[in-house]
């Protein structure tokens, strides 16, 4: 390791204390506690959101039918959509002063999606397990934003209803190949 990487090392950006969570300051004028608490339920819905894509990307790599084409498109922008929702989420913990916790370890222990199998590949069978961990993203994510507009943090409560709104449009497309007479 170079000198520049140690010194790094050595010195830490400041952080404060917060009821044993380390944050970084910032001049938000949420109070530290709030902060705290929305942290933890973005991290909660980051860990959900990158499982979730990587859930479409492995349906999207491995779907197999006669609607292979169709579907694989279709997963890969609900891979795409789960992509900007991890992003949103990461960065709003980190507005906040926290850390964005998207490791895998990290997502392994916090991610609440659902079963998913890794031997599923037929298409109807993929729209299927796909819509279900779709809607329990979504079930999560308007549960946050009550949470997030109870607790005083509007602005957090707004990027949950954004995600909601674009989960839920995600959730209507994966439905629709199950619908109608669509086998697939």
């Amino acid at each position: 390791m170079n000198k520049a990487k140690n010194d790094l090392a050595v010195a830490p950006p400041p952080r404060e204390k917060s009821k044993g969570a380390t944050m970084h300051k910032t001049k938000n004028d949420l109070s530290a506690d709030l902060r705290k608490k929305m942290i933890a339920l973005l991290n909660l819905r980051l860990a959900d959101s990158i499982d979730l894509k990587l859930r479409a990307k492995n349906a999207q790599w491995n779907v197999k039918g006669p609607h292979f084409f169709a579907l694989h498109e279709l997963f890969d922008k609900v891979a795409a959509g789960a992509e900007e929702w991890s992003d949103d989420l990461a960065e709003r913990a980190v507005q906040l002063g926290g850390l964005a916790e998207g490791l895998i370890p990290s997502v392994k222990e916090r991610a609440a999606l659902g079963g998913y199998s890794p031997e599923i590949f037929e298409g109807r069978d993929l729209v299927e397990v796909l819509s279900s961990n779709l809607a329990a993203f979504g079930r999560q994510i308007r549960r946050n934003i009550d949470q997030a507009a109870k607790a005083g943090d509007q602005t957090t409560a707004d990027l949950f209803t954004e995600i909601s709104r674009a989960a839920d449009k995600q959730l209507w497309f994966v439905e629709a190949h199950l619908q109608g007479g669509s086998s697939e």
